[in-house]
């Protein structure tokens, strides 16, 4: 997704979710704001209807045109070409199926995506992460938001639940908000227990649980700032890393077999000489937090302080 928009390209919003997930509602809270509401029409492309419906004066207040599409092969960038130049549309909303695959998508060559959301409903999402996780990995793919809504009467264990299920699917900088009938709920104040002691002297993370650590430092390294973690990983080097620098991690099997990823923090090591690429090793390090170009700013940094090689494979990491 674009950071900025020049001045001869049209962005895009894509908004994802299943059938009356609220993504129709939500799109109508946006047009509301006050990028919506200056000068310029904004062109509305609906991919199917719930039972929210747009208000055909408040479409016309924010000068924005609506064309419904039905099936997914009509969706071409000729065809959305068209319609960009039948509206002079200087912006465009997607309402997109949920039971596509936006991966298929294909804008004219100058519109750009420009934000991606994901909206999802608190009452139904129990069933689709266990029946229809296939169709939520290209949906959250690269989702920079994913609301989840109608989270009432919802206890914070299943809250908690639901972000540890969700995050891996998601690029890293993503955010994921619950909500209520009164808003967000703050995720950081409900209680959360690890599966170690992150109060030891040596945080050891297990096997099976190094992608709730992983996610977690991602998500809160200053709870980890300053304490010493101890893992068994793969060594992933690269030329574009700098001497000594590697990252030790794990495939991750994120929502199917077939959408896996390398996960793991860049680390350090005076000794990495001494161990090939990929070999899998135990090591002990302190945990920083430091200004990485590949993290676009501060984020976890490992400076090992012991390593070993262990010689055994361990399986991709599961949520």
């Amino acid at each position: 997704m674009a950071d900025y928009i020049d001045d001869n390209e049209i962005p895009v919003f894509l908004i994802n979710g299943f059938l009356e997930s609220g993504k129709t509602a939500f799109i109508k809270y946006t047009m509301g704001e006050e990028y919506f509401s200056i000068d310029g029409n904004t062109l509305l492309v609906v991919c199917e209807e719930g039972e929210v419906e747009y208000d055909e004066d408040e479409l016309k207040d924010n000068n924005t045109y609506i064309e419904v599409v039905e099936n997914q092969n009509e969706l071409t960038a000729e065809y959305l070409e068209e319609l960009g130049n039948k509206y002079k549309a200087e912006r465009v909303i997607i309402e997109f199926n949920g039971m596509w695959n936006p991966d298929m998508l294909v804008f004219p060559k100058d519109w750009v995506l420009f934000q991606q959301v994901t909206i999802m409903n608190g009452e139904t999402l129990d069933n689709y992460l266990s029946n229809m996780k296939a169709l939520m990995g290209p949906m959250l793919r690269y989702s920079e938001l994913c609301i989840v809504n109608r989270c009432d009467d919802i206890d914070g264990e299943k809250l908690l639940d639901w972000k540890k299920k969700l995050r891996p699917m998601m690029p890293s900088e993503s955010l994921i908000v619950m909500e209520n009938k009164y808003g967000e709920i703050p995720l950081e104040n409900l209680p959360e227990e690890l599966p170690y002691d992150i109060n030891a002297d040596i945080i050891d993370i297990e096997p099976e649980d190094f992608g709730i650590w992983f996610f977690d430092a991602k998500d809160m390294p200053e709870r980890y700032l300053g304490k010493t973690v101890r893992f068994t990983a793969q060594i992933m080097k690269s030329k574009r890393f700098g001497e000594g620098e590697f990252v030790p991690g794990r495939m991750a099997m994120t929502c199917c077999e077939a959408d896996m990823t390398f996960i793991g923090f860049l680390a350090h090591s005076k000794d990495l000489s001494a161990f090939e690429n990929r070999s899998w090793v135990k090591l002990t390090a302190k945990f920083e937090i430091r200004d990485v170009a590949d993290y676009h700013g501060e984020g976890p940094y490992l400076e090992v302080t012991e390593m070993i090689h262990t010689g055994n494979a361990l399986g991709p990491v599961g949520f």
